[in-house]
């Protein structure tokens, strides 16, 4: 990922040939340096709240409903960031292979997004956001055993860790009824980690499939496939009139909840534009941190010394992971 990350800098229109063959002024470098910084940070920041907002938009409203509206305004943002890159006017040119795995990641997005709605609903955003994190760790090892991609040893400590931390940020009791959750189908555990896989699924389709689709591009037309999905499943499963009778401080939190993961893509992308992916990658990993921190001053989540010993060891495998 770094690697693909690196590449995309000194890809033709992010960064000028006058500018890499003059060097800038000392003045101009200095805030360069910070705007860059200011932007990951953002990019965090709009990333961590994601999950806050969606949790308060999901108290009365069905998670298929909010899913289905939230699409809208991500796709209306992921449709802008493609225009803004100009790749959107590259749309005709993409083949039908790529074009058919853009589908299918974007149908695994689309129930990746359904089912960590789900969880939302039915559990806290600080139990939930981590087993979303796992995803990362399942898409390396399924690019490991499915397409023989090598795990460094920096990126096994990372799994490790990780996973570790993880573990100890679940509670022991939702870990010993996981078996009866399964049989169930209802705990938020069970959704989590679905979301987890199917993100991770996401990520595997794209290796395997796209090939000379810009990022930006490529996610706007899986937005478009999640905004058809999870539409088809509200409408199969008899939830339209539920739209009209969303509270609007719910609707607002639904809205805003997209507006955020806009804006997390859009100052990501500024941040990689000047700054080096090496440090923007972990800065923008750590929005964990984020909604760690607004579910306790928000949602009044209380954590325990284990929980936090996991954090630290999610943050610890997530630094380890950029390194590899």
């Amino acid at each position: 990922m770094g690697r693909f990350l690196r590449a995309r800098l000194t890809r033709p229109g992010l960064i000028s040939a006058v500018t890499r063959a003059r060097p800038r002024p000392r003045r101009t470098r200095l805030y360069s340096w910070c705007v860059w910084i200011i932007a990951a940070c953002l990019s965090a920041l709009f990333a961590g709240l994601t999950s806050i907002l969606a949790k308060a938009g999901v108290a009365t409203t069905r998670s298929t409903v909010a899913t289905a509206l939230r699409t809208v305004v991500v796709a209306a943002g992921a449709w802008g960031m493609a225009a803004l890159v100009g790749s959107a006017s590259s749309l005709g040119t993409i083949d039908a292979r790529s074009l058919l795995f853009l589908v299918l990641s974007g149908l695994a997005t689309g129930a990746s997004w359904l089912c960590y709605f789900a969880a939302l609903s039915r559990g806290d955003v600080s139990r939930v956001a981590p087993i979303d994190k796992l995803s990362t760790v399942l898409a390396i090892v399924l690019a490991l055993v499915l397409l023989g991609e090598p795990v460094s040893a920096w990126g096994a400590a990372g799994i490790v860790a990780i996973t570790a931390g993880t573990l100890l940020m679940v509670e022991p009791s939702d870990l010993s009824g996981l078996p009866r959750a399964l049989r169930g189908g209802g705990s938020w555990l069970v959704y989590a980690l679905a979301s987890a896989l199917f993100a991770a699924l996401t990520s595997i389709l794209g290796k395997v499939g796209i090939s000379g689709v810009d990022p930006t591009l490529g996610t706007a037309v899986r937005t478009v496939v999640v905004l058809a999905m999870a539409w088809v499943i509200v409408g199969v499963q008899g939830q339209l009139r539920d739209v009209r009778a969303i509270p609007t401080r719910e609707l607002a939190f639904i809205v805003a909840s997209g507006a955020a993961t806009c804006a997390s893509w859009l100052a990501y992308y500024h941040a990689l534009k000047d700054g080096p992916a090496s440090v923007v990658v972990p800065i923008d990993k750590l929005s964990i941190l984020v909604t760690v921190a607004f579910s306790a001053a928000v949602f009044h989540e209380r954590f325990t010394r284990r929980y936090l010993a996991g954090l630290t060891l999610m943050c610890a495998g997530t630094g380890a992971m950029v390194v590899a």
